[in-house]
């Protein structure tokens, strides 16, 4: 019910500062997914972050690639205590923020300014306006050095852009009597390059899943296949990215179809699901293509074709 609680305070706070919040997923590697104008953020909610596993990780930094988001998690604490607000925490790549640190930096235009890194609490520091500051006052590194509690090559250090730790930035800032404290974005902070996608295989999927992702490539489409959401892969061409569901026509498909097109709508991409058989031919509103029709396939435009015209079935 804890949990429950704190995902309804997030959704809450993403509705009321202007985004499409979709509805909640059974994935292990987020919760939901909300789009405002051209940001579209993949958000996982838990209390004990320490939770969040390496996989579920860079399966979520591999969606947030590929559907061009940011991922977030909002937490409550750590095994090593509360998470604090208006802080920026990394767990495996993906930026950690307190409820409150959202809604700040969300309804109230208040973003963060401190990260947690080993060590403890650091900042980014304007480096320009520091050496601005001493040349236009004609105050030494000696003298700034003995005011932050650092040494010489630190004041330089931070001149070429390091961060420093948040009571010697405070220092500086109060006897400068200017901003050198540099705000932060949580849903930039921390995203790099690295996604893990060719460490992603098929090992986990059945047969049919395999066959499946085989035509699909044979067509040229990429396959990035996914074990922790609702659809089994993303499907990419040039042009088109595609989640893509493998199953059986029975209930579960049903139940997972409402949820792929929820998402569908808010990360405004197609999706659809390859069934062995059925005689319908939209499901909730995700097209159905049949394993023979995919067998027929030239092309992506075929497949694409094909999901278009059952988008309105």
């Amino acid at each position: 019910m804890e949990r429950q609680t704190l995902i309804n305070e997030v959704r809450e706070t993403l509705s009321k500062s202007g985004f499409y919040v979709s509805d909640e997923c059974s994935a292990l590697s987020f919760d939901f997914v909300s789009r405002r104008d051209n940001l579209l953020l993949l958000v996982k909610v838990l209390i004990n972050v320490d939770s969040f596993s390496r996989s579920a990780a860079n399966e979520l930094k591999t969606l947030a690639k590929f559907l061009e988001a940011s991922s977030i998690i909002v937490g409550k604490k750590t095994g090593s205590g509360e998470i604090e607000d208006d802080v920026i925490y990394l767990r495996h790549g993906i930026p950690i923020i307190s409820a409150k640190t959202l809604e700040n930096t969300l309804l109230e235009g208040i973003p963060p300014f401190v990260y947690a890194a080993p060590g403890g609490f650091y900042v980014n520091i304007d480096g320009d306006m520091i050496k601005k500051m001493r040349g236009k006052r004609k105050i030494s590194l000696g003298i700034l050095a003995e005011i932050a509690g650092v040494s010489r090559r630190a004041i330089q250090m931070y001149e070429d852009g390091m961060s420093a730790m948040v009571d010697a930035a405070s220092r500086l800032e109060e006897f400068l009597d200017e901003s050198i404290i540099l705000p932060l974005d949580p849903f930039v902070y921390g995203h790099d390059e690295e996604t893990f996608s060719e460490k992603l295989t098929i090992k986990g999927f059945d047969d049919f899943e395999k066959n499946v992702f085989t035509m699909l490539n044979r067509i040229g489409y990429k396959v990035v296949p996914v074990m922790k959401c609702p659809f089994n892969a993303l499907t990419k061409d040039k042009k088109t990215l595609i989640l893509t569901g493998v199953e059986k026509y029975d209930k579960q498909l049903i139940k997972k179809a409402g949820a792929v097109m929820n998402i569908s709508k808010v990360t405004e991409k197609h999706s659809v699901f390859f069934v062995k058989s059925s005689e319908k031919q939209n499901l909730g509103g995700v097209p159905l293509i049949k394993i023979s029709e995919l067998k027929k396939a030239d092309d992506p435009e075929s497949i694409v074709e094909l999901i278009l015209e059952r988008k309105k079935g």
